[in-house]
């Protein structure tokens, strides 16, 4: 889904409603727009407003931490790179293999994320599978034979960081498979035009309310527009920054 031409559409059906609540005003009986029937009005339009500001709020505190965790666990993963690469480097000689296998398995990596490979629900349904460069990293490390204690030690720590990488990045995978649901954005969008409607119902639209309105609804729509770019934290005009992991890259290739 594109955040923007979403947004953009919600705006545009915000405004619809509006002109939905002229039509109305001008064909509906005279008797059908008395004092009670404002009252009725007004007041779910305040319920309905409530209830959306609450979602939209929900929302987007949600999609906000979902962001800022996937950014800690990118950060996460290229510290642990590091660390893995120390290890290896003062397990000895024997190790270098390993190492050259994890500075191949980087670049791949990074195209998985942030590349045509981005992270993104498998076409055909199945599930996450670690890429064939990890996996090479994790068999040559497992091949060390230690000859003492430290080596082992070593092997050991190193073992279990190329394990908690792979998990790191299977919660990345699952994180991004959540996004936002269809139901929800449909919903919101409903509320939102059904108060546009509301708005216009009672009240003859001028060019100044015009605007205002215009600028009501894309305000509204600008919600919508943070919420789903949050939820493509691999994408979008608010991606996360690959730099962790290029820096990590460079820390490798010294």
């Amino acid at each position: 889904m594109n955040p923007l031409l979403i947004s953009l559409a919600a705006a545009a059906l915000m405004v619809l409603g509006a002109w939905l609540g002229t039509v109305l005003r001008r064909s509906l009986p005279r008797q059908h727009l008395d004092d009670q029937s404002k009252d009725v009005v007004r007041l779910g339009s305040g319920l309905i407003a409530t209830v959306t500001a609450l979602v939209l709020g929900l929302l987007i505190t949600s999609a906000k931490g979902t962001y800022e965790t996937q950014r800690s666990e990118i950060k996460t993963i290229a510290a642990k790179l590091v660390l893995l690469d120390e290890l290896l480097k003062r397990y000895g000689p024997e190790a270098r293999a390993a190492r050259e296998m994890q500075r191949v398995a980087m670049g791949p990596m990074i195209d998985r994320i942030w590349g045509q490979r981005a992270i993104s629900p498998p076409t055909g349904g199945a599930p996450y599978q670690p890429s064939l460069e990890g996996e090479k990293v994790y068999e040559a490390v497992e091949a060390l034979a230690p000859q003492t204690d430290v080596q082992r030690s070593l092997k050991f720590r190193a073992l279990a960081i190329v394990a908690s990488i792979t998990e790191a990045r299977v919660l990345l995978f699952e994180e991004s498979e959540a996004g936002l649901p269809t139901a929800i954005l449909v919903i919101v969008v409903f509320w939102l035009t059904i108060l546009f409607a509301g708005y216009t119902l009672f009240t003859a639209v001028n060019p100044t309310s015009g605007v205002i309105l215009a600028v009501i609804a894309l305000s509204a729509s600008g919600a919508i527009f943070l919420i789903l770019e949050l939820n493509d934290p691999f994408g979008g005009l608010m991606q996360i920054s690959p730099d962790p992991l290029r820096n990590a890259l460079g820390v490798l290739s010294s």
